[in-house]
Order: C-alpha cells, then sequence, then structure tokens
C-alpha cells in the first residue's frame, strides 16, 4: 500500500497540524487485565479521534477543487471538515437520522455542511453517491490509500514507543484503522499479534473474516457507533485477513464495563469503539496473561446523555 518513507512523510504531514498522541503503560490496567498495557491514545487529538490523520493527509495528496462528500457516523466526518477547513476545501458530510447530537455539532463546528439522510450508516452512504453525481463533488470512501497511509501514523508512533509488544487490539469500523497497523508491522519489520475487535452486534468483518469473503449484515445496532458497520470493504477485509491474527466479538456489556474501566483506572473518556479493545484483551486475559499488550483507544467521542447511562450502570 505504502513505503515507509511514505508513511514518515505522512507523519510530518500530520504534525503540521498536531503533535503525537501520547502512549502510556497504565499500572491499574495491567492489574486488571493481569498483562502489561499500552494505551495508544488517539482520543487525545484536535477531533477527539484518530481518523483527523487521514483526512490531513488525503488533503495533502488529493485537493478537489469543487470539494467533497462523504457519509459517516461522526469521527470520519469531523476528520475531512478539519483537514478541508485547514486546506480550504468545501466538506459536505451525510449522517443517518438520529446520529450523535454532539459528533453532529462538532461536525458543523468544523465547517462541514451537514445532510441527515437514512436509518443508518449504508443508507447515508447511497445517499453520499448520490448528491456526489448531482453536485459534482469527490467521494471521500471510508476506506482510501491515502486515508490509511494518514492513520497509519499512530501505528508508527506506537511501535516506535513500543515496540516489543505481543498483541495489539484494534477496533474496526470501516477497516482503515487495523490495515494501517497491519502494514506498519510489517514494514518494521515486527511480529506484533494484530488482533481486530468488533461489536457482537455488527460484526460483518468477523464473519467475513472467518468465511473467507465479504459478508453483510442487516443491521448494524451497536451503541458503539465507530464499530456499526453492515457492508465491509473487500480491500479492507483482503489486508485484514493476511494481516491479522483473529478477530474477537464484544458484547454491548462487555464494551460498557472498559469504558467505565477507562475512566476509573485513567480518568480518560472512551467512546464505543475505543473501548472495545480492552473489552476484547478482558475477553482473552488468560491468553494474554504476563504479556505485554497494545490497545488502541481509538476516540473519546460520546455523547454525554450516553455516557451518563454507562457510568450510571456501574
Amino acid at each position: 500500500m505504502f513505503s515507509l518513507a511514505e508513511l514518515e512523510a505522512a507523519a510530518r504531514i500530520v504534525y503540521a497540524a498536531m503533535p503525537p498522541t501520547p502512549q502510556y503503560a497504565w499500572p491499574l490496567l495491567g492489574e486488571r487485565a493481569g498483562c502489561e498495557v499500552w494505551v495508544k491514545h488517539e482520543n487525545h487529538t484536535p477531533t477527539g479521534a484518530f481518523k483527523v490523520r487521514g483526512g490531513l493527509v488525503y488533503f495533502e495528496r488529493r485537493r478537489p477543487p469543487r470539494g467533497v462528500i462523504s457519509a459517516t457516523r461522526g469521527n470520519h466526518g469531523q476528520s475531512l471538515a478539519f483537514a478541508g477547513r485547514r486546506a480550504g476545501i468545501p466538506v459536505t458530510i451525510v449522517v443517518p437520522q438520529g446520529n450523535s447530537v454532539e459528533k453532529n455539532a462538532a461536525m458543523r463546528a468544523f465547517g462541514a455542511e451537514l445532510i441527515e439522510h437514512g436509518q443508518d450508516y449504508e443508507e447515508a452512504r447511497v445517499e453520499s453517491y448520490r448528491l456526489a453525481e448531482g453536485k459534482g463533488l469527490e467521494i471521500v470512501p471510508p476506506f482510501h490509500v491515502d486515508l490509511v497511509l494518514g492513520v497509519a501514523t499512530y501505528a508508527l508512533e506506537l511501535f516506535r514507543a513500543a515496540a516489543d509488544l505481543h498483541a495489539v487490539y484494534v477496533p474496526i469500523g470501516m477497516g482503515s484503522g487495523i490495515c494501517g497497523v497491519i502494514r506498519t508491522r510489517d514494514l518494521l519489520g515486527l511480529r506484533t499479534q494484530i488482533v481486530g475487535v468488533q461489536s457482537e452486534r455488527a460484526a460483518s468483518y468477523a464473519l467475513s473474516f472467518a468465511a473467507g469473503k465479504v459478508v453483510t449484515t442487516e443491521s448494524a445496532d451497536t451503541f458503539a457507533d465507530g464499530m456499526a458497520t453492515r457492508v465491509p470493504d473487500a480491500q479492507a477485509l483482503e489486508i485484514i485477513r493476511k494481516g491479522a491474527e483473529r478477530i474477537v466479538t464484544v458484547s454491548e456489556e462487555e464494551i460498557a464495563d472498559a469504558m467505565r474501566a477507562f475512566f476509573t483506572d485513567t480518568h480518560n473518556i472512551a467512546e464505543g469503539a475505543g473501548a472495545a479493545p480492552l473489552a476484547a484483551l478482558m475477553k482473552e486475559r488468560e491468553v494474554m496473561r504476563g504479556r505485554k499488550v497494545g490497545l488502541i483507544l481509538s476516540g473519546g467521542n460520546i455523547d454525554l446523555a450516553v455516557f451518563r447511562e454507562v457510568i450510571a450502570a456501574a
């Protein structure tokens, strides 16, 4: 997909807009999981999620003159809005009806034109393609080599800080994050296992990984909206099948438990997708006991009302 030189150049693009995010070994998480736990804090970016890196690199490498349009549940849209404003490129975002109120507000604040359409991400995606044709806008898909290149810069930071990780748990939405981690591991010649994580209620990639082909689902009814995918990307799936050790699915209750654990053990807020890697590690803690493990806290963008419910249920 890209070379190490291209990845290092992408990192310089990202660092013109933001500093590297930290990775910390948290002792309380380690006690909880029975292993050394390193957390990559992508909740510390300017948009509160890892995807901003992809947007920055995308607009640096491609400058569509009339603007772009894309569909999202939130973090991808914030990335494009943030990066598009820096590049002077208009951004239109389509979200499903009933999408996160706070993510919608953030996208508008970063300068995006927001359109609400459909009952889920897939219906919003179809509408974005229809609007793109009518308005002459460039579609930014959720999975694109420039987006993967951008988000892979967090993996470069993590692996250079902690090169001897036995495994890294990565949430899967449309696949850019885990594909970036896989490619970076391979470029650095490491042996780290890459473990994908999905919600049991949005398990399209897990089903596809097991079947060896794209498998779609009728719904993706999870409060972890960063993983609410019904239709996997075929290119992403191919990379994941070749480079990931396995995909673990976790329940809504396990995700909520992990969100509470992040808050109590590190005082960080993790959205559902961001907490899912910890949920998967806890599910596999006997397998990982005594190991050195990385978790991708991919974002912290969760509506206050939802987070309040999660905390109150403790």
